[in-house]
Parts: C-alpha cells; sequence; structure tokens
C-alpha cells in the first residue's frame, strides 16, 4: 500500500507541480495526509512543507482548508498553487474585494478549487464555517501552527478557536506546520487543535549553509553605524530587522541615502503600502527591506543572502525563524546579530505583559452570570473587550477547567467553581507563561553571549545536538569570530571542563524533575551547563558539576523522547 501511495505522490508531484523529487520526511508526511491521519510536520524554513499538503491535495477528494496567518503570504501560496498546478486555488479574506470572495466561493461550490487559504479570523464566523461544512473539506492545514501554541513565540489567541472549527467541518484530517516547534510546543499544538492518533514528522532544525555571527556593543551609535555599514556591504538581497517601526524608518532611510533599493516594513503602514514592499522584495527591485517582526512569515524568496537583526530579539524561537529567511536556495548566507545587551530591556517589558485580574473577572461573570451558554459576541461587547484580549482571557480561564468553549464561540461555566479561586488560578497560570516568556529572553542572552559554538547553543535550545566545531559560525571559523563593537563588557570566563556524557543521564530529551521546580526536559549539554525547560518557570541553565554533585534533578524513568 505505501509503495503504491509512494507512487501516486511522486507521480503527482511531477506531473501537476514539476517536482521531480520528493525528501523523505515530506514523502512520510504526505503518506500519513494520504492515509488520513492527524500530522504535525516540523522542517526547516525551504525545506518545502506546503508540498505536504500541496501534492496529496491534488489527490483528495473535496478541497483543503489553509488558515493561513497573513493575507501576503496567502497571496503568495496562491499565486504559486496556481503558477505550478493549473489556477485550482484561491483565497478569502477581509483585504479582498467582496466580489472576488464571492467568486471563491462560487469556483469552490462549483467543485472547480483544490484549496482554499483563509486567516482564522475568518474561520470565527459562522457564515464561513457553514459555507465549508457543505463542501465536506478533505483536510485541514493549520501553515504557522507555532502560533496555535501559547509556548509559540508568535501565539494568536485567534488560533484557539480552530480546533472548534475542525469539529463543525465534519472533523477532516489535520496537518499542521511549522518551522520551528521544540518538543513542548509541537505537544501543545497537538492538543489545542484536538489533533489525534497524530504523527510526527520532525526533519531536523540545522541550516548548515547559514553562518551565525554576533557582534557586541555597548554604545548605540556604535550600533546603528555598524548595522548600516554592514548592510550595505553584505551581498544582496538582504533583510534587517529592527525592534520598533521608528528604527525600520530610519534604518531605511539610512540606506537609501547610499544609493540602496531599501525600504521599510511594518505594521503602522497601510495594507496597499506592506504589499508594494513586499512584492517589490520578491521582484528582486529591493536591495535590503528594514523590517519589524511583521515581515516574512512564510516568505518564499530563496536567494535572500543576509538576515541582519539591529536589535535582539525576544527569543531563540524569534530570532532561528527570522533567520531562516536567509539562503533557502542553499547557498552561502548570513545571519549577524548586532547586540547590546541593554537592548534586552525591550525584550523584557513586552514579556512582562498579560491579563490582569479584572478582565478575568468580568468575563468569568459574565459568563456564570446566565444558564445558557454566551457567545464571544456577547462577551466582547458586555466586557467591552478586543477579539484578541476576549480570546486570551477565555484561553485563560479555560486552562483552569472553570469554563468550557463550544464551536460557536460560546462559552459556559462549569458548575461548583469559585470565581475568585478561578481567577487566582488563572492568574497562576499567566504567570507561569510570563516566567517562560522572559526566561526565553534570557536564553537570546546565552546565546549572544556564549564562547562556545552557536549553532550547537542555537540548535541545543530546540533540543537537537550538533557536533562541534560546526565550520559555519564565528566561534569555529577561524578568524571569523564577529568580536564586538567598541567599549564591550569584560571577556566571560573560560567554562569549566565538561562532565563525561557517560558519567551523567541528562541527555537532551530526558524528563527529569527538581524539588522545587517539578518536571522538566533537558534540551541541551553545552560548555558544561545543561539547559531545561520546565512547565512552571520555563528555561533554566544548569551547571553541570552542581547538579550531579547535588542531585538537583532526578530523572523520570522511560522519559526520553
Amino acid at each position: 500500500m505505501f509503495g503504491l501511495a509512494s507512487r501516486r505522490l511522486r507521480r503527482t508531484a511531477r506531473l501537476v507541480y514539476g517536482w521531480q523529487r520528493l525528501r523523505p520526511a515530506q514523502l512520510a508526511a504526505m503518506k500519513a495526509v494520504l492515509k488520513g491521519q492527524d500530522v504535525i510536520a516540523v522542517m526547516p524554513t525551504g525545506a518545502g512543507k506546503s508540498a505536504i499538503y500541496q501534492v496529496p491535495g491534488a489527490l483528495l477528494k473535496g478541497p483543503t482548508v489553509v488558515v493561513s496567518p497573513l493575507v501576503a503570504l496567502q497571496r503568495d501560496q496562491v499565486r504559486g498553487l496556481v503558477e505550478r498546478g493549473g489556477g485550482r486555488a484561491a483565497a478569502v479574506n477581509s483585504v479582498q474585494r467582496r466580489s472576488d470572495n464571492e467568486l471563491a466561493w462560487e469556483r469552490l461550490s462549483a467543485g472547480e478549487i483544490d484549496f482554499v487559504f483563509l486567516a482564522p479570523e475568518q474561520l470565527a464566523k459562522d457564515e464561513v464555517v457553514e459555507q465549508l461544512a457543505a463542501l465536506r473539506p478533505a483536510l485541514f492545514v493549520v501553515d504557522e501552527a507555532h502560533c496555535v501554541s501559547s509556548w509559540g513565540h508568535d501565539f494568536r489567541p485567534e488560533y484557539l478557536r480552530l480546533r472548534h472549527a475542525v469539529e463543525r467541518l465534519g472533523r477532516p484530517p489535520v496537518l499542521a506546520l511549522t518551522a520551528n516547534a521544540a518538543a513542548p510546543v509541537r505537544k501543545d499544538i497537538v492538543e489545542r487543535l484536538g489533533m489525534r492518533d497524530t504523527k510526527e514528522i520532525v526533519a531536523g532544525f540545522d541550516r548548515p549553509n547559514i553562518e551565525l555571527g554576533v557582534v557586541a556593543f555597548q554604545d548605540d551609535a556604535d550600533k546603528r553605524r555598524f548595522v548600516v555599514e554592514r548592510a550595505a556591504a553584505e551581498p544582496k538581497p538582504g533583510i534587517v530587522y529592527a525592534a520598533t517601526r521608528r528604527d525600520a524608518e530610519a534604518y531605511a532611510a539610512e540606506l537609501s541615502e547610499l544609493k540602496l533599493a531599501a525600504a521599510a516594513y511594518h505594521a503602522g503602514l497601510r495594507a496597499g503600502e506592506r504589499a508594494e514592499v513586499h512584492d517589490r522584495f520578491m521582484a528582486g527591485e529591493l536591495d535590503v527591506v528594514v523590517a519589524t517582526s511583521a515581515f516574512g512569515m512564510g516568505i518564499d524568496k530563496a536567494d535572500v543572502r543576509f538576515v541582519l537583526h539591529a536589535s535582539v530579539p525576544g527569543s531563540l524561537d524569534a530570532y532561528y525563524q527570522e533567520v531562516g529567511r536567509a539562503g533557502r536556495d542553499g547557498a552561502p548566507a548570513r545571519a549577524v546579530l548586532a547586540y547590546r545587551s541593554q537592548d534586552l530591556g525591550l525584550q523584557r517589558f513586552f514579556a512582562a505583559g498579560g491579563t490582569d485580574a479584572d478582565t478575568l473577572a468580568a468575563v468569568a461573570r459574565e459568563i456564570r452570570g446566565g444558564s445558557d451558554p454566551v457567545t464571544a459576541a456577547d462577551l466582547r461587547t458586555r466586557c467591552e473587550l478586543s477579539p484578541t484580549r476576549l480570546s486570551a482571557a477565555l484561553n485563560l480561564l479555560e486552562q483552569t477547567g472553570a469554563i468550557r468553549t463550544g464551536p460557536a464561540g460560546s462559552a459556559w461555566a462549569e458548575p461548583g467553581r469559585d470565581e475568585a479561586d478561578t481567577v487566582e488560578e488563572a492568574l497562576r497560570i499567566a504567570g507561569n507563561h510570563r516566567l517562560l516568556e522572559r526566561s526565553r529572553v534570557d536564553m537570546m542572552r546565552g546565546y549572544a553571549e556564549t564562547t562556545g559554538c552557536r549553532r550547537r547553543f542555537l540548535l541545543g535550545y530546540f533540543g537537537e545536538e550538533v557536533g562541534v566545531p560546526c565550520g559555519a559560525c564565528d566561534a569555529c571559523l577561524p578568524g571569523r569570530r564577529s568580536g564586538s563593537g567598541s567599549g564591550t563588557a569584560a571577556p566571560v570566563p573560560a567554562p569549566p571542563a565538561p562532565i563525561p556524557s557517560a558519567r551523567h543521564p541528562y541527555r537532551p530529551g530526558v524528563r527529569v524533575e527538581h524539588r522545587q521546580w517539578g518536571e522538566g526536559e533537558v534540551m541541551s549539554e553545552d560548555d558544561g551547563k545543561l539547559t531545561v525547560l520546565f512547565s512552571t518557570v520555563g528555561y533554566r541553565t544548569l551547571s553541570l558539576s552542581v547538579v550531579t554533585e547535588n542531585r538537583l534533578l532526578t530523572p523520570v524513568t522511560g522519559s526520553a523522547r
């Protein structure tokens, strides 16, 4: 059976899309999709995740629904399918003209569309779900699936209702796709989407053609000058990531003064302006795009030669995804971080946000106030909350077990739960999330300040081991240490000699228990240190010698993944 399935998939890939070969991970995921299994696939940027639904989608009876977070990304995906697969794809979103959306529905109803792309907000509308359900979708795809997880760096509360949409659509098989999801994030994605008997495909995180480097600064003016000069000197095209809209505009203006084709991209621009910058970059008309994190999710441009971060990102999750936009053609590319430790303060500010007690109490009170379920629309009106803030509050309250939410966005209270206790428990859960986010900021500092192999540190964060020297970072390439800008901090002392692996049980993937922090999972071992992810406090880096001498961690029997 699997031999026949492989032949059908390869033949479809060749005849419909012109792909002469499929990677082993792609083929394994496609076969599971064709078999009707739920699948989560984690593959590096540029590894062909979209093909996992495109090839089976051409063979399945019924349309494939693709949840895609950005309109620009939807447009790219539809364009690619039209060019390669004969035009049987369309998008439905709030940016398109009404007539375009109506035409898409007409073509879907007539069986002329194999793939329909929607934002998660569209699936919150009853009429959209009802129209899709009548078409009996064959596959439900969640692209950029890390947005589902509250552990993920780009969490979007509107994704939390997708599991209800799946049920209302007749429970088609679910395919979750992402480029960066460590084991805890994968587990969270599976649970939040209600996936069953899930096939997990992890193709590895390493992108060896991307050289990693960090340049450290104390003075902000020195750092800014370096960013402009380095962006001007690197092979083109490239992306510069800035922390704020103002910085994006300022860097783009300076690069333009150097006669480079540069443009800013951020959420403060009108949709048409963002689309124009995106299209010009994709068409090769721009040398550099200077952007906030709003740019690049799912971008399918193969020849990006450098990604330069003008400020430290909030997590290695975000950093890995952003640098992964370089070198998708497999040719050499470079990722450079201009690091100033003071910039971490901005990220800690972002990590400190959350839902407050008054909001949680108000939402809980409205839900408990009547005998019938309350719709999301009514809750937004009564509590005067935006959809995002309401979704965040509902998510926390649901995690306490005090309320449940239904497929239509309705919510009702479970009997016997005290309101004050519920709010206290929700705040505890939110506090754990904030601790996790702060620990991610600390891991970003660890990457920037490590004296060892950066690739080993970065991949270890995701639970993947790599040999050293890696040959592709500034610590492992002779004479390529990016070093420091002016006035950097004193050198970090050399770490203690590592304890041989044979003398300790703390290998990546092993579940452990800490007396204070509870259960966690060993993510990596590097330079005599262990990185462990705890569900209560996030990432913690511990001295391996201290752990072994004081027996701080107890392995959980049979826990290695």
